[in-house]
């Protein structure tokens, strides 16, 4: 498997609904020295999933991308777009609940960007509250 590209297109995020899914695509971002990041498909909802610790430990996620991260994360808590028990990180990121799955697609490819230090498709995904 290639390396995803970073930022990584909504549509290239991995699909790992199983145990060895799962466990491969995490292996390969452990190898990859990458970020991980990953869908999956749970009955008629979406989770996504995210963990920094993959990149090794030269991959530093800032304090202020992990306070917008955060804040974005109770944003769709806040909006029911995602479930209430979402994992925030700084380590690791997780969010159940999501609609379908274009919509946990472009909020992994968001996150993936700003665990990348790239806010803006987070900010374009999920609108700060006006």
């Amino acid at each position: 498997m290639q390396p995803l590209p970073v930022p990584c297109p909504a549509h290239l995020i991995p699909v790992a609904t199983g145990t060895g899914a799962f466990r491969n695509a995490y292996r390969n971002a452990m190898v990859d020295g990458a970020v991980f990041i990953v869908i999956e498909c749970e009955g008629n909802r979406w989770t996504v999933k995210a963990d920094t610790l993959t990149a090794g430990s030269d991959h530093v996620v800032t304090d202020s991308v992990n306070e917008e991260v955060r804040a974005a994360i109770n944003r769709l808590v806040e909006r029911h777009e995602v479930d209430w028990g979402a994992y925030t990180g700084p380590v690791y990121l997780m969010m159940h609940g999501v609609r379908n799955e274009e919509r946990a697609r472009e909020l992994a490819a968001a996150l993936h960007a700003a665990l990348y230090g790239d806010l803006e498709p987070l900010t374009q995904a999920v609108p700060p509250t006006m």
